[in-house]
């Protein structure tokens, strides 16, 4: 089983993480669930010798789940593991480790619960034809998460924490990664204010966790175009707010919108900006790019 770091050009990152940024992603190539790859510099120990470490054992096994990979959708199914790791006031994450995928304990005063102190990423992992998994510029969603934890005033796993992580549980779920051309395992890291709080405050203990999900297109007309209707009384954000990072009180807002375009039979809401009301700004959950010709 080979993972491979697709190659790309390290972008401008936020003033105070400037220096955090790595350096583009060489390929890297996991056998045997053994990390063999070249010194990469992310100002800690390199990525050599890394290996998931498991809460317990699973079956080394190169065969597909029994699903139906003609008709995947964008929806969640459950696999076997998740990653997770604490941390309390000190700042510093625990280890971690892959375990059985499953419910969570959280106390109802949970930070992330009350107040919407938590952020979430999104990536991919994609199957090659020889097999090997490839993942897409994962630096980037460290980087931002990261960018994203300093709006939130919450602590972040390094770029190195979070891209370990990000393998282990791709490797301890390979074989929900579908097959070449039929989708996707989507990746969801989650940071969130686990410990608990009464008055509005920094939570004391935070959460860094990572399922996966086999997923088809996200949205059902696939590759063909999309029909977008202008919304004109709802804001996706504005000026001094938190729509520069992801945080997961930005998405529950648009849902009655996105609820009001699909009982019209549109895919989804494109959104202008909070302060002029006529520059288009972006859709429900995902950027959007002009071409003039």
């Amino acid at each position: 089983m080979e993972l491979h770091l697709a190659s790309r050009s390290a972008l401008q990152a936020a003033p105070s993480l400037a220096g955090q940024r790595p350096p583009p992603s060489p390929s890297l190539c996991i056998r045997n669930h053994t990390f063999k790859v070249p010194p990469l510099s992310y100002k800690g120990r390199s990525l050599i010798g890394c290996q998931a470490s498991l809460a317990t054992n699973y079956m080394e096994t190169s065969e597909l789940a029994d699903l139906d990979w003609e008709n995947l959708g964008f929806g969640f199914i459950q696999t076997d593991f998740m990653y997770t790791a604490k941390c309390g006031e000190d700042g510093i994450f625990s280890k971690g480790e892959v375990v059985p995928f499953g419910p969570i304990a959280m106390s109802p005063s949970a930070g992330v619960l009350n107040y919407g102190q938590g952020l979430f990423e999104g990536l991919k992992a994609y199957r090659k034809k020889d097999g090997s998994i490839l993942l897409f510029r994962p630096e980037e969603n460290a980087i931002r998460m990261r960018n994203g934890a300093e709006r939130m005033c919450m602590p972040a796993p390094t770029i190195e924490h979070f891209l370990d992580a990000v393998k282990q549980v791709v490797l301890a779920n390979k074989r929900w990664v579908p097959p070449t051309g039929k989708g996707s395992l989507y990746i969801r890291p989650l940071l969130m204010g686990s410990g608990a709080v009464l008055g509005l405050a920094p939570a004391p203990e935070y959460t860094f966790m990572i399922f996966v999900s086999p997923v088809g297109n996200y949205f059902k007309e696939g590759l063909a175009p999309i029909n977008l209707i202008i919304e004109d009384n709802f804001h996706r954000a504005a000026p001094g707010g938190t729509g520069g990072v992801k945080t997961i009180g930005n998405y529950a807002s648009v849902l009655k919108a996105q609820k009001i375009a699909k009982e019209k039979g549109y895919s989804d809401v494109l959104y202008l900006d909070a302060v002029h009301n006529k520059y288009l700004e972006e859709v429900s959950s995902c950027n959007i790019f002009i071409v003039k010709v």
